[in-house]
């Protein structure tokens, strides 16, 4: 999430918390360790992650720990960075609920068809000649191209699914970001597309959804995509262009799938995985070879009662 750019020292101000590095460091935007870019504030809690995070592109880290301020950058110093985290996130985007069907500050282009019962939040916009049939929802900060169609009862914008866990709670880490659905983009009913954390969950223009579908945050799925009912992926995910899923293939978060790559249905992807090939299986191997495997496993009992004869 873009923010107007604040200096290190009225961030730290606004968390009552001590800091190191240049006063006068500017904060542009508030992301998590995943989507960061120059100028962006991030969050770290974790002795794992520490290096992680000060040696990636955010210029401004929260941290629970005392360490040297690495050059160019700035840190601030809490307990609780998550915290921390959110109050920013809700100090610069704070909680206003439309309750209108579509929200005044919300835009929907010319020969777009909405049914009734559609919700539009703030800062919505929605292409030219799109349709949204009868309960599509489109949370704050979703953004439609032009012949965008979106079926029945499809939820676009949740919050992110992201917690931390508290010995008594989980606290869920704010979501502030958006979900861009590019040109030509077809949603089947009942699907769910979560809005990034602070980034962006992205669909590629000319890309094919079957109902039932779930992308989590800050996923990014390529042009000219087909997934079947019931596929789920996680957060994080880079999906190439050209990518099939066949139905319930699931898919783990922060891994890429290469464009052209095809997976057979009731797969589960849980590593990065090369385009142009065909996968099956879970843990997804090479069709072919998983499918000989398979073969091979049908032909074992046998196999142990000619051994048992022969005994």
């Amino acid at each position: 999430m873009k923010i107007t750019p604040h200096t290190l020292s009225d961030i730290a101000a606004l968390l009552g918390s001590t800091f190191a590095g240049d006063p006068a460091h500017t904060v542009t935007g508030l992301n998590e360790v995943h989507c960061v870019a120059h100028g962006d504030l991030m969050f770290v809690d974790h002795p794992k992650y520490y290096d992680k995070a000060l040696k990636s592109a955010a210029t401004t880290i929260i941290i629970n720990k005392q360490v040297d301020c690495p050059e160019g950058k700035g840190l601030i110093f809490h307990d609780e960075p998550f915290t921390a985290y959110n109050k920013l996130v809700r100090h610069f985007q704070p909680l206003a609920y439309s309750l209108k069907p579509i929200s005044d500050s919300a835009v929907v282009g010319e020969g777009t068809v909405i049914h009734p019962n559609v919700y539009i939040g703030n800062r919505c916009t929605v292409g030219r000649n799109c349709v949204l049939f009868p309960g599509v929802v489109l949370y704050d900060d979703c953004h439609l191209g032009d012949n965008v169609v979106i079926h029945a009862n499809t939820v676009i914008g949740g919050e992110a699914f992201y917690y931390k866990r508290r010995p008594t709670h989980f606290e869920k880490l704010e979501t502030c970001g958006r979900v861009i659905i590019h040109n030509d983009v077809e949603i089947g009913a009942c699907c769910t597309i979560d809005r990034g954390v602070s980034g962006d969950t992205i669909i590629g223009r000319g890309t094919r959804f079957d109902n039932q579908v779930h992308i989590g945050h800050d996923t990014v799925v390529g042009e000219m995509c087909l997934f079947a009912g019931q596929v789920g992926v996680a957060g994080v995910a880079r999906i190439g262009n050209n990518v099939i899923l066949w139905g319930q293939v699931g898919v783990v978060s922060d891994v890429t799938i290469g464009d052209g790559a095809v997976v057979l249905g009731q797969s589960g992807i849980g590593r990065d995985v090369e385009g142009g090939k065909r996968y099956l299986g879970s843990p997804a191997g090479d069709a072919r070879v998983m499918f000989r495997e398979m073969l091979a496993l049908r032909q074992l009992p046998d196999l142990i009662a000619e051994w048992e004869k022969k005994k």
